[in-house]
Parts: C-alpha cells; sequence; structure tokens
C-alpha cells in the first residue's frame, strides 16, 4: 500500500511538473526575445503595415487612416489612456491610435455583433493589465479587430486562443512600436480625460484630412 501510494504521488507530481513545462513552452512561444522579435508573424491571420511615428495632430483635425480600425500612421497628440480601460463606448481614433505608438495592444469590437459573456470575456483580457485597452468600434467589418503598432487581427470569436497570443507577442514587444518606455497612464481632465474621453466620429474623414504620409501633421511636436 505504501509504494502504490508513493508511486501515486510520484505520478501525480510528474504530471503537475509536466503540465508546467508544456504550459512554460506555448507562453514562451508567443514571447518575444532576440532570437524571435515578433511571434506574432506565426499568427494566422495577422496583418502587418509599416509606419512612421512622430506624426502629431490636433483635436480638431482628423486623419484619411488606410484601415479600420487603424494600426498606425499619424495620431493625436494626446494618447488615449492603456492602462488596462475598457472603455464602454467609442473612442476617438486619432488618440487610440497613438496608445498603439506607445506599446499598447488594443482590442475593438463590434458592438452589434459582440455583447454579454463575449464582450466579458475579452474585457476580462484587458481590466487592469497595462498596455492594454478595449473599446467598441461601431461598424467593425468582423466582430473583433486586435491592433498593435503595425500589427493587426480580426476574429470572430472572443475565445480564439489568437487573442492570448496576439497579446503576449505584442504588448511592450520593444522590438515593435517606436516609444518604448512610454507611459500608457492617463493625461487627465484638458488633454485625455479616461471618464470622459473623446468620442468616436463615424463620418467619413473631411477633403483636409491629414493624410498617411504625415501631410498636415506636426511631426515629433505633441505630448509623447
Amino acid at each position: 500500500m505504501v509504494i502504490g501510494a508513493v508511486t501515486v504521488v510520484v505520478l501525480l507530481a510528474a504530471g503537475i511538473i509536466g503540465f508546467a513545462l508544456m504550459r512554460n513552452s506555448e507562453v514562451s512561444a508567443w514571447r518575444p526575445s532576440d532570437d524571435n522579435r515578433d511571434p506574432s508573424l506565426a499568427i494566422p491571420g495577422v496583418v502587418t503595415g509599416q509606419y512612421a511615428g512622430q506624426q502629431h495632430v490636433t483635436a480638431q483635425q482628423r486623419v484619411a487612416y488606410d484601415r479600420s480600425p487603424p494600426f498606425g500612421g499619424p495620431h493625436d497628440a494626446y494618447w488615449a489612456a492603456c492602462n488596462g480601460v475598457v472603455y464602454p463606448n467609442p473612442v476617438r481614433t486619432e488618440n487610440m491610435v497613438h496608445s498603439l505608438e506607445h506599446g499598447a495592444v488594443w482590442i475593438a469590437y463590434n458592438p452589434e455583433q459582440v455583447t454579454g459573456p463575449a464582450v466579458q470575456t475579452l474585457a476580462a483580457k484587458v481590466s487592469g493589465q497595462n498596455y492594454t485597452m478595449m473599446s467598441p468600434y461601431p461598424g467593425l467589418d468582423q466582430p473583433i479587430a486586435l491592433q498593435s503598432w503595425g500589427h493587426e487581427l480580426k476574429l470572430a470569436d472572443a475565445n480564439d486562443p489568437r487573442v492570448d497570443q496576439f497579446i503576449s507577442s505584442l504588448r511592450q514587444n520593444q522590438y515593435a512600436y517606436p516609444e518604448v518606455g512610454a507611459s500608457c497612464d492617463a493625461l487627465g481632465p484638458g488633454y485625455f480625460d479616461p471618464d470622459n474621453p473623446p468620442p468616436f466620429d463615424p463620418t467619413p474623414p473631411p477633403p483636409n484630412a491629414v493624410t498617411m504620409d504625415g501631410r498636415g501633421a506636426n511631426a515629433g511636436n505633441g505630448a509623447g
């Protein structure tokens, strides 16, 4: 009996250790390193693009973005708070894009397609997690879209394992965004107030909108 009990304990311990090692291996596959600077490139469906940083617009300007949601390009001089904020209402895109420049991951979702438990599932991945943020995005062509600077992944299911893979690969990935070490903290009233953020504008950008090559933007002139 003693030998049998010991055997059971040993097998149980081996199983726990084996599971932990397997889990660590899975996490490591999506953790950036000098040898694997952008693990997200192995995630099916990830789209990438190259964008110049430090191109800022004023609160009155719009940007004619090349993607919806955008994942780079000119942006507002003040970033949206991205320290684990789940915005209940759509937020001005130009502020959200600035946060991507700081190394944040932005989860956007179509509020007509993603509701109830699915929203809660996504919010649990963001709430309290620094360098992440989440907001509704009306008119989104897929239920869910994940953005980091120069990267996007569109999905249909909040439980898709690629959500966690994308976040692990790109949140504060020092190899993949322009302003390493920049803050995600709220700037406050008069700048960007997460309790009263500038609203999302669903209308097409006007003819005088700042273009993706930065015409009309102020390179390097802004809060960070």
